[in-house]
């Protein structure tokens, strides 16, 4: 790859407007954009959608966006994005909570790879509260995420949860 290249790194379990606004702003200021969808997060025990199924949900949704690709990842990040050539890290912060654990994260990744920036894009308003977590609860008990995902994600993760 040449030009500018950012890793965009996530579980996106499922991938949310939140995280496609994100990737979307990224790609406006990347010239590429490399979607890290992680295999099997440590921090989840166990992703409701594969990851096969996770990275064709974000390739539906960015496919109007020429600069963004995605790729699954079970390596340390700053590998992944080495292998890519990318030069920066691309996180949303939506809260408090999230800095704190994106400082420590940050300080690990300075140390493994100096040379790979982290660069923080604060959530738009409208996003602020969203979580894949928060949009798998509420379609667990039958509210309306239409407007929080995908449509493709929403019919999804309607089915996955009826069974």
């Amino acid at each position: 790859m040449n030009g500018r290249v950012a890793i965009c790194p996530g579980s996106y379990d499922p991938v949310t407007n939140g995280h496609l606004d994100i990737i979307g702003r990224a790609a406006r200021i990347f010239d590429q954009v490399v979607v890290g969808v992680v295999d099997q997060p440590l921090r989840k025990q166990k992703t409701l959608f594969s990851a096969a199924e996770r990275v064709g949900f974000i390739e539906e949704a960015t496919s109007g966006l020429d600069n963004v690709s995605v790729s699954v990842f079970s390596n340390l990040l700053v590998e992944f994005a080495r292998e890519h050539g990318a030069t920066a890290i691309v996180k949303g912060l939506r809260a408090i909570s999230d800095f704190e654990y994106e400082f420590e994260l940050n300080q690990l990744n300075r140390k493994l790879a100096p040379e790979i920036e982290s660069v923080y894009v604060m959530a738009s308003a409208e996003y602020s509260f969203l979580s894949s977590t928060g949009v798998k609860e509420i379609a667990t008990f039958g509210g309306d995420i239409g407007d929080l995902v995908p449509s493709g994600v929403a019919a999804a993760l309607r089915e996955r949860i009826e069974r």
